[in-house]
């Protein structure tokens, strides 16, 4: 690319920065956009293993011990995986991943 090709792009997206967010400088513009960016990816992350621990629930509610434990496999790795990534507190993480241990047991029971 040619310099004046690369210097216009970098025009745009510097304007493009300034126009949604409200940094004076241009590096606290760009630290805003990662910024943003680690938010959506932390959410994600976070929303998945609510929605891997509410698939666990099911199972357990509706008694089926394989969906069960295929279940708790999967919601037990996305809790570790957001504990080490420090979305959740690391007592949080055992205290769900021992009331899951506790609902698996109790279907054995039965």
């Amino acid at each position: 690319m040619a310099f004046a090709t690369i210097f216009t792009l970098e025009k745009n997206i510097s304007e493009f920065m300034m126009e949604f967010i409200m940094a004076n400088i241009k590096s606290s513009a760009k630290r805003a956009l990662l910024i943003e960016k680690a938010t959506a990816k932390n959410r994600a992350a976070k929303s998945l293993m609510k929605t891997n621990i509410k698939k666990f629930d099911n199972a357990v509610a509706d008694n089926d011990r394989e969906a069960a434990e295929a279940a708790y496999k999967t919601a037990v790795k996305t809790v570790d995986r957001a504990a080490t990534r420090n979305l959740i507190h690391k007592n949080k993480a055992a205290r769900r991943k021992s009331a899951m241990t506790l609902k698996l047991n109790a279907i054995e029971s039965k």
